[in-house]
């Protein structure tokens, strides 16, 4: 079966496996894009651990405007903004870090991400809209920002007056570096390499599969969430920093097709399109095609299993591409 073929695939990992700590710098970000161009910034070995350090999507000029102190901005924000050169910068806004090479990783592999831990960063997120973007954005023409504060020791957020949000920390992208021909892909839609998947279900715990296109695989984070609810209607969650704690599994010659992740209690299989239907055809697609591999199932089969027992749901539908899961309990699968 598939994942039988993943274990015996998979790259031995070190005797002693390193912990590496990546920081944001003007040299160590991928600005607003994926690019099989791009030199990377760290390379390590199957089975080694990247606590990685990331920043959110915002200026520091912005935030100040939106009330957060001055003494509140983060220094590694600040650098980054005075030292990232604009020919570096775009076509998307995120400020992504990475990206990471894992030797031997080669196309036709696939990138296993275990994500360990995720750590509030900051005491403090914001959510905004603007005219322009956003599901509803003819409804709201103009802009808003939103401070948010970040309860640490209750995992709260504090919206406003008598509402709470509970906070489940993720990062909205995650990803590889597509195929050269892309050239350099805007951070914004997700793809085929993930990307900004701003799939909230990919919170610590859960395990990240990535097709490899490029030598190293050159896998970057970031835009990260305290908490977002699925569609991300105004194009925002609540937007802060966090420190991810990312374990590297890279398994040769498996050719996985399209991003997927396992949670402790589900699979999930992803779909990305400009157009939801498509998109949702992906997702369904993906499943299958995961069930027939991995479970031994024939198509008949795994196509009536996803709907008796799987739950489609839309992830995102504001970065051009809208995103899809399939999400499919693994308790249907009893002993035999």
């Amino acid at each position: 079966m598939r994942l039988a073929l993943l274990a015996a695939l998979a790259i031995a990992a070190p005797a002693f496996a390193t912990t590496h700590e990546l920081k944001p710098t003007p040299q160590t970000v991928a600005w607003g894009h994926y690019d099989a161009a791009d030199k990377p910034v760290l390379t390590i070995r199957s089975g080694d651990t990247v606590v990685m350090h990331t920043l959110l999507t915002n200026s520091p000029v912005g935030l100040e405007r939106a009330g957060v102190a001055p003494h509140d901005i983060e220094p590694e924000l600040r650098a980054v903004f005075d030292g990232v050169p604009l020919s570096a910068r775009g076509p998307g806004g995120h400020i992504l870090t990475g990206p990471i090479a894992i030797e031997g990783a080669e196309p036709g592999d696939t990138l296993e991400v275990r994500i360990r831990k995720i750590d509030l960063a900051i005491p403090y997120s914001y959510t905004s809209f603007r005219y322009g973007a956003g599901f509803l954005t003819d409804d709201f023409p103009y802009s808003r920002i939103k401070i948010v504060p970040l309860d640490r020791e209750r995992m709260v957020g504090k919206f406003g007056p008598g509402i709470e949000v509970k906070l489940a920390p993720f990062f909205g992208s995650m990803g590889v570096a597509p195929p050269a021909t892309f050239g350099r892909v805007d951070s914004a839609p997700p793809g085929i390499n993930g990307g900004n998947m701003d799939d909230k279900l990919l919170v610590a715990g859960t395990t990240l599969f990535l097709p490899v296109y490029v030598p190293g695989a050159l896998f970057q984070a970031g835009d990260g969430h305290a908490a977002q609810g699925n569609g991300e209607v105004t194009i925002t969650a609540l937007e802060t920093s966090l420190i991810g704690t990312f374990e590297f599994i890279l398994h040769k010659k498996t050719a996985t097709p399209y991003p997927r992740a396992e949670t402790p209690t589900a699979y999930i299989a992803m779909g990305f399109d400009d157009d939801l239907s498509n998109a949702t055809r992906k997702a369904v697609r993906n499943m299958i095609d995961f069930l027939v591999t991995a479970k031994g199932m024939t198509r008949d089969d795994a196509y009536m299993l996803i709907s008796v027992s799987g739950d489609v749901e839309i992830t995102e539908l504001v970065d051009r591409n809208k995103g899809v899961h399939v999400v499919l309990p693994k308790s249907v699968f009893v002993a035999r």
